[in-house]
């Protein structure tokens, strides 16, 4: 017990030294899609539309090609942490070519985007509008891709705060761009809403170079010999980055592709419903940054760990990732129902929207503990590398649990009178907490397996 406590109280520590970092970058990426809508909205509600339209396009493409390259930071862990620094260099210039291979994918969509919106019945103006936007950020695919692969080559050594400030810097720079490409500023064409695509652009390209140069010049990288002699490619590394990486990109888009459904489901029951939900999964959205980046911290943890050959210690990372989960939203559980009112009143003065979104706060604060829980088993089981697993449980339990739970509760009478978005929140929670339980059981499975092993 005493060597538990000790063992607890280094993990602990680490995580927190690797976690925060991560979650002030995510709140900047956020503060990032925030600053957009708010710009945009400022300068004309239509191009607030478009940037709202053209996100969603360009957000689950994104996330894909991040969700490959986070297959990298477990790997890179494990080489650190059975000191081969040696091994380091091969398979993050596989990621980088394997994201490269899928940025090129990504430019050539953005040719066919014209006839894509074409199919949708929007007006002509707001059509023009997202199309600019969606190219501008389209057309940073490489440089995303190159910001992507060196985050987590960083990352995966356990070198978090470079994402900090790198992020910090992003922000620094999109806001001024925004202000400037959108009014037209010191002679340049007033671009609106695209204006936001193209400082979107440029923030990902100033974010890859700021991370290339910090990768170049800091001395305690130099024994990782990222740059000292080529790499060609190797198709069945890649592969085999791809087979980790892409079941975490579509565990992404199978949880953004359910909180999108619903919200078209919930379009017939009119605006105050529909902006009521917003509320409550915008506000849940910003407190879920905080597992997400404990999540994002064990992962890492465990990967080095696993690379150490101390198996019995990783356990320990994921009981102290899950303890600090935990605590974490214990603290935002109760502050989000004691605020409901005043978090609503942030987001809108529409008494019946206020009042609304104050009830569906209730759900978001239960919703928080299963989403910790959840998201940090998921993490667990990226750095043990087991990524399918993830993505089997994902799918059921957010499709074939949470969803139809939300369409009966929501939509019919069969068991209580339609509930409209309070019974997909109640869906919400049943999916997530079935996806934490069958998270946590498959990472003891995990867990016995490798303690089975010989070392």
């Amino acid at each position: 017990m005493t060597q538990f406590r000790e063992n607890f109280s280094i993990e602990f520590k680490k995580l927190s030294t690797i976690a925060w970092p991560l979650l002030l970058a995510q709140l900047m990426q956020t503060g990032m899609g925030v600053s957009d809508t708010i710009m945009a909205g400022r300068y004309d509600a239509l191009d607030m539309a478009a940037v709202a339209v053209g996100h969603s396009v360009v957000f689950p493409i994104l996330i894909f090609m991040q969700g490959v390259c986070l297959a990298l930071s477990p790997i890179v862990a494990r080489f650190n942490g059975a000191k081969e620094a040696h091994q380091v260099s091969y398979p993050v210039w596989q990621t980088f070519y394997l994201s490269m291979l899928l940025a090129l994918m990504v430019i050539l969509l953005s040719f066919a985007m014209p006839d894509l919106m074409s199919r949708l019945d929007m007006d002509a103006p707001l059509r023009k509008e997202t199309l600019e936007y969606i190219f501008f950020v389209l057309m940073a695919a490489p440089a995303f891709a190159i910001y992507q692969t060196l985050r987590n080559y960083c990352e995966g050594l356990s070198k978090t705060r470079p994402t900090m400030v790198i992020m910090f810097i992003g922000l620094l720079v999109n806001i001024p761009a925004n202000y400037v490409l959108i009014n037209g500023e010191f002679g340049l064409p007033e671009m609106g809403g695209a204006g936001c695509g193209l400082a979107t652009m440029l923030v990902f390209y100033v974010m890859a170079l700021a991370t290339w140069l910090y990768t170049v010049i800091t001395k305690s990288l130099e024994t990782f010999d990222l740059y000292g002699s080529f790499v060609k490619p190797d198709l069945r590394f890649m592969g085999a980055v791809a087979g980790q990486g892409v079941p975490i990109a579509l565990t992404f888009l199978a949880e953004v592709s359910l909180f999108a459904a619903v919200a078209i489901l919930l379009a017939p029951f009119g605006h105050l419903t529909v902006a009521s939900h917003q509320v409550a999964l915008n506000f849940s959205s910003l407190i879920f940054m905080i597992p997400l980046s404990i999540g994002l911290a064990v992962a890492i943890r465990i990967g080095h760990l696993i690379g150490e050959k101390q198996t019995p210690k990783a356990r320990v990372a994921y009981i102290c990732a899950l303890v600090l989960a935990i605590s974490t939203v214990s603290v935002t559980a109760t502050g989000t129902i004691l605020g409901r009112d005043m978090i609503a009143g942030l987001y809108t003065s529409e008494t019946a929207v206020i009042e609304f979104a104050s009830s569906l706060l209730i759900f978001a604060a239960i919703f928080q503990f299963s989403d910790a829980i959840q998201v940090v088993s998921a993490n667990a089981l990226r750095g043990y590398k087991d990524t399918r697993a993830m993505l089997m449980i994902s799918i059921f339990c957010y499709w074939f649990i949470g969803f139809p739970t939300g369409i009966i509760l929501g939509l019919t009478d069969i068991f209580v009178p339609a509930m409209s978005a309070k019974g997909f929140w109640i869906g919400f929670i049943v999916g997530l907490s079935s996806a934490a339980v069958l998270m946590t059981w498959r990472v003891s499975v995990v867990q016995k397996r490798l303690t089975r092993l010989p070392s």
